[in-house]
Formats: C-alpha cells, structure tokens, sequence
C-alpha cells in the first residue's frame, strides 16, 4: 500500500482505488474512487444505504469493485446524514457531487448510478433529476403513499446500535418492520410532513428520466409498492424500467448476488 494525501492507495489486478477525495470541503465530504485498467466504459456512482441515518461509503467496497471488474470508473461518496442532514441535504450533496464530476478528468465519461435501500432512492433520484440510468435494491420510492396507508402505524426505532458495524447485508433481512420503516422515513424529515410528497421522486417521472433497474424482494422489509409504481409511472412516460421480483425478505445488497449479472447487464448497455 502507498499513501497519498487523499488517503491510501492500493493496486490490484484491475483497479486503482484512492480513498477520502474530498467533492465538497464546506460539507466535509468525501469520496472514494475505483479506477479499473485501460479505456473504461464509463462512470457509476455508488450510493451507500443506512436509511439516512447510519451507513458510510466504505460498506459498498464490495459493489465498487465489482463494477470496477466490469470497466467501470466507480465513485462511492459520503453524503450528510440526520442529525446533520435532514431531507434535501443528501439531494444538495449530489448536486455537489455532479459538479465535481463535471470538473474532474472523469467529465466526458457516461454516467450511471447504483444504490441500495436509501442509496436505492438517491440513485432514482439522480436518475429523475440528470436523467442517467440507475440501479435500485430495494429503494424508498413510495414515501408519501405509503404513509398516508399507515397512519395507525406507531414509529419506534428499535435497536439500531450495531448498523455501522453490520456489513449491509445482514440489516433488516428478516421482513416487514413497519414501525421501524415509519421511524425512519420520519426520522429524515425530522417529523415534518409537508415535505413527503415533494421527496417522493414518482410523482416527478417524466421522459427524460434515465433507465431504471427497480429490484425488490416480495416479503422484505421495503414494501413492493414502490417498485410497482415507479415502473408503472416510468411505463406511462415510455421510460425504459426492468423490475426483479425476488422471493424471501433479502433487503437491498441481501440478495445482491443474485441481481449482479442482470444489473451489469443493465449498465453495461445503457452506460456508453
């Protein structure tokens, strides 16, 4: 291993990654970047989960590479998370993350993005907003509806102590959790409702919104009722939508194995 300002560097057979690029010095944001061999095809960002409230960019190594492995220029960025960040924050910190795309060597490649649980929301939301192809496991796209369906529902956090330190993929794999679900969909907007319709991307579909990739596990702790809405609203607004149906209750990078050959699939051919 070489250090560097940015960070730590490593080389493996077919990357490059550089750790801790700062993308936005007043916010204290920064990223990590994996940089494969040769010509590559082009650039996805990969956007971590945590339900806005915990996770970090350096739980998505494993997505990062592998993408990488597939020729890709992968950026994996932090972005500010509740207390500090409350609804828009993280959508602002992606704006700033675009920014910096568009004055890095990194410009004039094609771009793409991929996420999972809250990362799933932000990856469509870039899709929405810039119109680039996305990748959502198991992503918050039905916020506003779903709330107004569960108003009985009576919020509750549980015991969230061990996020950081659980990899993704052994968190919520077990089903349903609607008081947790409610908790922290709240939680981002720090309990106000007047901003739920407004952070809920279906409602703002439209023809230039980018390819999606909508993944969902029948009885998992993000309801279906999501995917079945963006795809159908991306279907009316002739957007091209691929959904994945899985058995079980796997949520987001749970049952990312399983998806990985059709979302590289899904990349490979609408990122050029």
């Amino acid at each position: 291993m070489i250090a560097s300002k940015a960070g730590i560097i490593w080389e493996a057979r077919i990357l490059v990654a550089v750790t801790e690029l700062v993308y936005a010095a007043q916010q204290q944001l920064a990223l990590d970047l994996y940089q494969p061999v040769g010509t590559p095809q082009g650039l996805i960002i990969d956007l971590h989960g945590g339900g806005w409230f915990r996770g970090d960019k350096r739980k998505d190594a494993d997505w990062a590479t592998a993408l990488t492995d597939q020729g890709f220029v992968v950026v994996v960025p932090n972005y500010r998370l509740v207390p500090v960040g409350y609804y828009p924050a993280p959508l602002q910190d992606l704006a700033l993350l675009m920014q910096w795309l568009h004055n890095s060597q990194w410009q004039d490649l094609p771009l793409g993005a991929v996420g999972s649980s809250a990362g799933g929301n932000l990856s469509v939301e870039l899709a929405v907003q810039y119109g680039i192809p996305a990748v959502s496991l198991s992503g918050i796209l039905d916020i506003d509806a779903w709330l107004a369906q569960h108003t009985q529902v009576v919020a509750a956090e549980g015991d969230t102590s061990q996020f950081n330190q659980l990899a993704s993929e052994q968190i919520n794999q077990t089903g349903a959790n609607d008081q947790f679900y409610k908790w922290f969909i709240m939680n981002y907007f720090n309990q106000r409702t007047d901003q739920l319709t407004a952070a809920t991307p279906v409602h703002r579909v439209t023809p230039q919104t980018g390819p999606l990739y909508l993944a969902n596990s029948l009885a998992e702790f993000v309801p279906v009722s999501g995917v079945q809405a963006f795809a159908t609203a991306a279907v009316e607004a002739q957007v091209p939508v691929e959904t994945a149906f899985l058995s079980g209750s796997r949520h987001g990078k749970g049952y990312l194995a399983d998806v990985l050959p059709a979302t590289m699939a899904f990349l490979k051919h609408y990122v050029h």
